[in-house]
């Protein structure tokens, strides 16, 4: 089998809440004391609707749209995060997720033993986890840092803690959203130079990113995810084209 992403008409809804105030003032809520009454406005809303969509193996596949557009509920959905309403989401191969930064860090948990906790939890053995460790620290240049409890870390600190957890489980399937906007411009460089390593080793990668440039640099494919739908062009360049023509 050719791909390691498949969907198959997928959807998936939220509850969307609105709670109904029937007062004007504290004073009226004071007065009527009705302090655990709710009158909840239940209402679906769509948020993806019949998404069918096939990434082959070594494909660096780009999602990109406007906030709001569904393309990080979607990433989620491939992460198993999310379960579909509708459909069916098939993954081949093991699945390392940078979706949001510091995601799976306890804060009073030091850099060292949020490696093994998120090793362990990417499905790496002790053992295995042990011999990466160093390259791990390494590359997210935190050697001085490491055993320090991950809530005294800056955003920068936390993201590239997170990347080199990610890259260095040895994924089959690497889905990142957005965190390569965090940190300086060599961090940066760092992670593009790891992500074309890994295109040149045969793996897949999924990316959520505002950045077209970066997406045209990395991506052999490209999907315009439009309020819940995909749109595609023939080549990633059409694809991208069309979003920034409809957002002028």
């Amino acid at each position: 089998m050719n791909e390691a992403v498949v969907l198959e008409h997928v959807e998936k809804h939220f509850k969307k809440y609105v709670l109904k105030r029937n007062y004007a003032s504290f004073k009226e809520r004071l007065v009527h004391f009705n302090w655990f009454e709710k009158n909840p406005n239940k209402e679906q809303l769509e948020v993806l609707h019949d998404i069918s969509l096939s990434i082959d193996k070594s494909t660096v596949f780009g999602m990109i749209g406007n906030n709001g557009s569904g393309k990080s509920t979607l990433l989620k959905l491939i992460a198993g995060i999310y379960k579909p309403d509708k459909g069916r989401v098939t993954l081949n191969g093991r699945v390392s997720t940078l979706i949001e930064i510091g995601a799976g860090f306890h804060p009073e948990f030091t850099g060292r033993e949020n490696i093994f906790i998120n090793g362990i939890i990417l499905g790496l053995p002790r053992k295995e986890i042990k011999k990466r460790f160093d390259q791990i620290v390494a590359f997210a240049e935190l050697e001085e840092f490491i055993d320090a409890p991950v809530r005294t870390y800056s955003t920068g600190m936390y993201m590239r803690l997170g990347f080199s957890v990610a890259v260095n489980v040895d994924p089959d399937i690497l889905l990142i959203d957005e965190v390569l906007a965090v940190g300086d411009e060599s961090f940066q460089k760092k992670c593009i130079e790891k992500i074309m390593e890994f295109k040149n080793s045969g793996k897949t990668m999924v990316i959520v990113s505002h950045s077209m440039e970066m997406m045209k640099r990395l991506c052999d494919d490209v999907a315009w995810v439009r309020d819940g739908t995909l749109v595609r062009g023939s080549t990633p360049a059409d694809t991208i084209a069309a979003y920034q023509s409809a957002n002028k």
